[in-house]
């Protein structure tokens, strides 16, 4: 499987601090931030990375990273997103770097305490389709929410709902058989005017090919003033990526 970070995007949540940089290059406690999200995918046994980003520091990616010797990784593949468009838009652009492989992708704000070894290998297991990881938040009207029948079965999923049918949050880790990239094709921008990465999901769920899990330890994204230090101060009292 390989593994995408998804590192776009203008960051205008954290202006004026993105005004010179981008916001996966701001630091978490005591590392950038990008550096999280690839050490989640190498702890997860992911060795083949594609970072994706844009607009005018997309250069300072190479200059940080490298070939990821910080990781232990011998090669580090970019790709450079023209424009905006959502998360599924970002994604599209690593169809040739998928070559026909199943794909992790992990979005660039997204830190977590634990490791998902376990989730990838349950996926890598299922004969198609996608997995998405879960966890419980107190504001998960901030992100994608996923609804349950009394079997607990996800149902649907919700963007950004203004009254959540369920506590969880649909974190930035997902997990694609090569089908994801025909699907992106048949989306159609949402009322945000972006490719949405929970039509997606919606989609593998529709066809019944949608499975998921609950993270362990606490997950946080890092994408606001009051997110990006709660999550610095996250790393810094329990560490975070720990390993099996």
């Amino acid at each position: 499987m390989k593994g995408v970070v998804l590192a776009g995007g203008l960051g205008t949540r954290l202006a004026p601090l993105t005004r010179v940089t981008n916001k996966h290059l701001l630091p978490v406690y005591d590392k950038p931030m990008i550096f999280y999200p690839i050490q989640a995918l190498v702890n997860a046994g992911v060795r083949d990375i594609l970072i994706v980003t844009g607009g005018n520091s997309a250069g300072d990616f190479l200059k940080l990273l490298a070939n990821g010797k910080d990781f232990g990784l011998r090669h580090l593949n970019y790709a450079y997103q023209e424009g905006e468009g959502g998360i599924a838009a970002a994604l599209d652009v690593a169809e040739p770097f998928a070559e026909g492989e199943r794909i992790c992708v992990v979005l660039g704000d997204n830190i977590i305490e634990e490791n998902f070894l376990a989730a990838a290998r349950d996926f890598l297991a299922q004969p198609s389709g996608a997995k998405i990881l879960l966890k419980e938040v107190p504001d998960p009207q901030r992100f994608g929410v996923p609804a349950f029948d009394q079997a607990g079965r996800i149902v649907r999923i919700d963007e950004k709902p203004k009254q959540p049918k369920s506590g969880y949050a649909v974190t930035g880790i997902y997990m694609y058989d090569p089908d994801v990239f025909s699907i992106i094709k048949t989306l159609r921008p949402s009322e945000r005017g972006e490719l949405e990465i929970t039509d997606v999901n919606n989609h593998y769920l529709a066809r019944g090919d949608l499975s998921y899990q609950v993270l362990d330890g606490w997950w946080s994204d890092a994408g606001t003033f009051a997110s990006l230090l709660r999550t610095s101060n996250l790393v810094a009292q329990t560490g975070a990526n720990k390993m099996e």
